[in-house]
């Protein structure tokens, strides 16, 4: 990989996130650090779903790496993608070439979860990553000029349906996003569409809202969202969805022709982990200090 051996004990970091940008930071001059991620910039994530409701510009929520780091010493960023580790040996390989170290840090985030629903991960749209978001924007501007030429009416409802799975925040914030779309902007774009037609739903198996927040703010974002329009369903879960139609445990099915998974994530572990160390979501089990088990 050609990087050039130093002095300092060299740290591997998997991942320009926020733990991998912060980690690199607080590591400047004490150790050999070398980052390693398959985007050569930082997405804000938590602004995501503002690029997919076309409110931001894909331009304003990633940075590059590099000009983070610009002026630091003994700092190294490498394009590419971690594939295997070897404990034993202290290597990590990837596709550009392997390499040793000292510590290894696996900051690498979290991937969607479909909870194995092969189908409904076929037909339904993610938003982890920046080109995920703009799929979503460019899926739902599309949508519209088709419900514009579609005789048929049930098609042209589906088109203007919309499911967002998972009342966590990313989940709530579509959901607000695309409620303030509806009253706000599409109605100017597309004023031969009767709008008020439109129908958002979201979907959550939990009894509220952001669950994992304070019970004030689940109680505040549920009504904003009732009050624009939205549809809360809670204590429901998705069972299956073809591309037409969203189908629930409880009985309830949706015509849409978008269907929007934010419902978890998993971890995405790297080959030479050991078993024992894995949980059936992905998650790594760690010791008190962050260290994988074994």
């Amino acid at each position: 990989m050609d990087i050039p051996p130093g002095n300092l004990q060299r740290v591997v970091i998997v991942g320009g996130g926020f733990a991998g940008i912060e980690l690199a930071k607080q590591l400047h001059n004490r150790f050999q650090v070398v980052l390693i991620d398959k985007n050569n910039f930082h997405p804000f994530q938590p602004l995501l779903y503002q690029v997919a409701t076309a409110g931001v510009e894909p331009d304003s929520v990633v940075f590059p790496l590099r000009k983070i780091f610009s002026g630091y010493r003994e700092f190294y960023f490498r394009l590419t993608e971690a594939q295997e580790i070897l404990p034993g040996k202290n290597i990590l390989v990837t596709p550009i070439g392997d390499l040793q170290y000292d510590y290894l840090v696996l900051a690498t985030g979290s991937d969607t979860n479909f909870f194995g629903m092969k189908e409904t991960q076929k037909f339904s749209l993610a938003m982890k990553t920046v080109r995920e978001a703009l799929d979503l924007r460019s899926c739902i501007l599309q949508n519209f000029e088709m419900a514009l030429i579609v005789p048929d009416m049930e098609k042209k409802q589906a088109l203007m349906n919309y499911v967002i799975v998972g009342g966590g925040p990313t989940g709530v914030e579509l959901a607000g996003a695309l409620a303030e779309l509806r009253k706000h902007v599409l109605p100017n774009d597309y004023p031969e569409l009767d709008l008020m037609k439109m129908e958002i739903h979201l979907v959550d198996t939990g009894a509220r809202l952001l669950g994992t927040m304070d019970e004030r703010s689940s109680l505040k974002a549920e009504k904003f969202l009732r009050d624009m329009g939205v549809d809360v369903l809670l204590n429901t879960r998705i069972t299956g969805y073809d591309g037409k139609t969203a189908t629930t445990d409880t009985g309830k099915m949706f015509s849409c022709a978008t269907l929007i998974w934010a419902a978890g994530v998993k971890g995405v572990p790297l080959k030479g982990i050991p078993e024992n160390a894995l949980l059936p979501n992905g998650r790594i089990k760690v010791d008190a200090f962050g260290k994988v088990n074994g």
